[in-house]
């Protein structure tokens, strides 16, 4: 698919990570860069060279701090992975006319499935059951270099906005699905069937955190948005 190769790409990272590590390490910068794309990717509040408060309150803002690095003279396309995925669908429930095509990795029906408590919160602080692999590696990606637990700890506590497949139904880009086979937050079908224009790429033998790192996924992703450098 061609795309407009002056319009800008947005880059929304997940929970724990950061531009750098989600974005630029893997190469999707500087793919994005060589198809002569113009890439915005902010840290997200709580994240990567982003303040870091410790106030869940200060958190509700997340989704605007995003909107407010689109730019006002035409939309974008935009890629989200994970708490990322998540952000961007929900600016698009918000504005569709702000965004040509979408890209989402890392999410699916979990985003409509109820949860008991937070266990990921609850890792975080210590309480999690250490036997749990997926909480605890986010524990152990909270800790990490450059991370602030107590900052993360009130992104994960932080009001988010609904998405469910009724509010979905206002967003009639393109947007294309991608969740690998061994990711928990799938299945990935209610998701893109809940899309009006939505597709669905599963990637076998991908999981979770490896999805950003996963070819298959940058590749697809960079043709679904018109800006495959290799023509």
């Amino acid at each position: 698919m061609s795309g407009d190769t002056s319009r800008p790409v947005l880059l929304v990272h997940g929970f724990t990570t950061s531009a750098e590590r989600t974005w630029r390490e893997p190469g999707w910068i500087d793919l994005l860069t060589d198809a002569g794309r113009p890439v915005i990717a902010p840290d997200l509040l709580g994240h990567g060279d982003a303040p870091k408060p410790h106030d869940v309150e200060a958190y509700g803002a997340v989704e605007e701090l995003v909107a407010a690095e689109l730019p006002d003279d035409g939309p974008v396309d935009a890629i989200g992975y994970s708490a990322g995925a998540a952000i961007v669908l929900a600016l698009a429930v918000e504005d569709p006319d702000r965004f040509e095509r979408i890209v989402v990795g890392g999410v699916g029906g979990g985003l409509f499935a109820e949860r008991d408590g937070n266990p990921i919160l609850d890792a975080l602080e210590g309480r999690g059951d250490p036997d749990h692999l997926v909480n605890q590696h986010f524990k152990s990606l909270a800790e990490s270099d450059g991370n602030d637990p107590k900052a993360l700890a009130a992104f994960i506590q932080r009001a988010r906005p609904t998405l469910t497949p009724e509010v979905l139904a206002a967003v009639t880009n393109p947007v294309l699905v991608v969740l690998g086979d061994q990711d928990f937050a799938g299945p990935g079908e209610p998701l893109a069937e809940a899309l009006p224009n939505g597709e669905l790429l599963t990637l076998p033998r991908v999981d979770h955190f490896g999805l950003p790192k996963a070819f298959p996924f940058l590749e697809r992703a960079l043709q679904f948005i018109g800006a495959d450098p290799m023509g």
